[in-house]
């Protein structure tokens, strides 16, 4: 008798289901806050398509801009946690704003939000003016702050690598404020503006139009969009600086979807055909899951928290 009931559990064990794979219940929104066709939206949409060549669920980009990306990171922090709204999170929204005072972050970014996985990321380079008279930091070194450089505004990841490069290469640059990346560049293009930092993947097409010349990149390996450009890590190991774009959802996401939500867009992302494509826009894939995405912000405030205090920048 009692073998008996031994076997009936044995085959109980055996045949019990396994645990469904969480599958959301409609399309998952992916929330962008910054302006259609820059590069947070084109990682969006890069892969979102990806997921869709996978056979996974629809993933519809929607543009939500405004505030450094605050209006759409608002909106997924008050979403349901139900997986179906999720965010672009920025390097300078996660890691910058907050570590710079007088910024205006809306959310409690640690509390209302979770990192999930980091996506792609693009390296800044440095572009001047196409009739600008210099080709190297001598220029500057003699002229102590007479030299501007262009941002995207008070506390942006532009004017931090902008101080970031002053700091290493014992330069004094005055700064020039700007709403946005494509006055800031034209401005640079017009000769109004002697330097811009910008991800190159906004500028190259500037730089092979003339429109402005391209004097280093800050990375550690060549860009595949302009891959004859000098590396700035080549005399200042500190610079290699880019931004990040990765992804968030609502604080209280079941332990089963954010993980399931991982590795949906992580596998994405490893595609080849992802990798190719991200190439062509002077991207790379970042394969951070939740935890090294989590690793990857706390760095980033450290270390632009440092640069902050020694610039005294303010965001007002």
């Amino acid at each position: 008798m009692r073998r008996r009931h031994l076997l009936a559990a044995s085959t109980a064990l055996i045949i019990r289901p396994a645990r469904a794979q969480w599958v959301p219940r409609q399309p998952i929104r992916l929330l962008v806050g910054f302006a259609a066709g820059g590069t947070a939206d084109q990682v969006a949409r890069i892969a979102a398509e990806a997921i869709q060549r996978r056979g996974g669920p629809p993933v519809v980009v929607e543009i939500r801009s405004g505030a450094l990306g605050f209006i759409a990171l608002q909106a997924v922090a008050r979403a349901a946690p139900d997986g179906t709204t999720l965010g672009i999170g920025i390097m300078g929204s996660l890691a910058v704003a907050p570590v710079v005072p007088g910024a205006l972050v809306p959310i409690d970014l640690d509390r209302e939000l979770a990192p999930l996985c980091n996506l792609a990321g693009t390296p800044m380079a440095l572009v001047v003016p196409p009739s600008a008279p210099f080709h190297s930091v001598a220029h500057a070194r003699a002229r102590p702050g007479m030299v501007t450089y262009a941002s995207t505004g008070n506390g942006s990841t532009n004017q931090l690598g902008a101080e970031s490069f002053a700091a290493e290469a014992g330069l004094r640059l005055s700064h020039v404020a700007y709403r946005g990346g494509v006055p800031a560049a034209l401005d640079v293009a017009a000769g109004r503006v002697d330097l811009f930092f910008a991800n190159i993947a906004e500028v190259a097409e500037m730089v092979r139009g003339g429109q402005l010349r391209a004097l280093a990149l800050a990375a550690d390996a060549p860009s595949p969009l302009l891959p004859d450009l000098p590396l700035l890590t080549a005399d200042y190991k500190a610079l290699a600086m880019g931004n990040w774009f990765g992804l968030v959802g609502p604080a209280g996401l079941p332990a089963e979807i954010s993980t399931e939500l991982t590795r949906l867009f992580l596998a994405a992302m490893a595609e080849p055909a992802t990798a190719a494509l991200l190439a062509t826009r002077g991207m790379a894939a970042i394969p951070q899951d939740a935890a090294g995405f989590a690793a990857q912000i706390r760095r980033d405030r450290d270390r632009w928290g440092r640069v902050v205090v020694a610039g005294n920048i303010r965001a007002d």
